[in-house]
């Protein structure tokens, strides 16, 4: 067994964006017209998601007055759409802080990342339906980030969302599965200090694999399925 490894150097990076999928979120304007920006600072837990944003975002303004969103998880292969995003704002006037790293405002978000809105079925914000997976959520809590410094108090937020519908392309799922998707069709967008990346092939077959999914469903599944349409 080889027991020589690399020596760890202590360095401090400005990010630490060390690889997370990218999500676009949609979010409806004060006017009614759709919102959509992308972001990569996103973990789940059962049917529901946290998410870290600029506490002054127009996504993060739009979604606590609405407390609804679309999560839209786009494929290696919208790369070019997702980044005809980056740099660009709903917020109008621009906040400082984003002037200072050269945002712009756009309004028509769809319209500059040639992208597709559709109808969603359980809340106001539209699909995006080039995305393979697009989920419709609610706002359930929103959690202080960096509170106990006051540098930083009330910059950033984390936003937990219940999700209520799970959409996707049919060619993602596992055939003859009602549920699955199959993590060999799926290819994230991925950002990995501040580049786009795709998803290799699996390097390793995984033990925790065969625990069956089903194991896993928890109540929220069974509220999502009382969301109105």
């Amino acid at each position: 067994m080889n027991t020589t490894f690399p020596a760890h150097t202590a360095i401090e990076p400005g990010i630490l964006y060390f690889g997370t999928p990218v999500v676009l979120i949609s979010t409806s304007n004060e006017d009614g017209s759709p919102n959509l920006a992308p972001m990569s600072s996103a973990f789940w837990l059962g049917w529901r998601g946290m998410l870290g944003l600029g506490a002054r975002s127009k996504t993060t303004v739009n979604l606590r007055r609405t407390r609804e969103c679309v999560l839209n998880l786009p494929s290696d292969a919208l790369a070019a759409a997702v980044d005809r995003l980056a740099l660009t704002t709903g917020s109008d006037p621009v906040p400082p802080g984003k002037l200072k790293r050269g945002y712009f405002h756009v309004a028509d978000k769809f319209g500059r990342a040639g992208l597709t809105p559709v109808p969603s079925e359980t809340v106001a914000p539209p699909r995006v339906a080039e995305c393979p997976v697009a989920m419709e959520a609610v706002l359930e809590a929103v959690h202080p980030f960096a509170d106990e410094d006051e540098a930083q108090r009330g910059g950033v937020v984390g936003l937990e969302v219940r999700v209520q519908r799970v959409f996707v392309h049919e060619d993602i799922r596992v055939p003859g599965t009602a549920d699955r998707i199959d993590p060999d069709r799926w290819r994230p967008l991925i950002m990995s200090f501040q580049q786009l990346y795709g998803l290799g092939p699996q390097v390793h077959e995984s033990t925790l694999a065969r625990i069956s999914e089903r194991l896993y469903r928890g109540p929220d599944i069974d509220r999502a399925r009382s969301a109105s349409v």
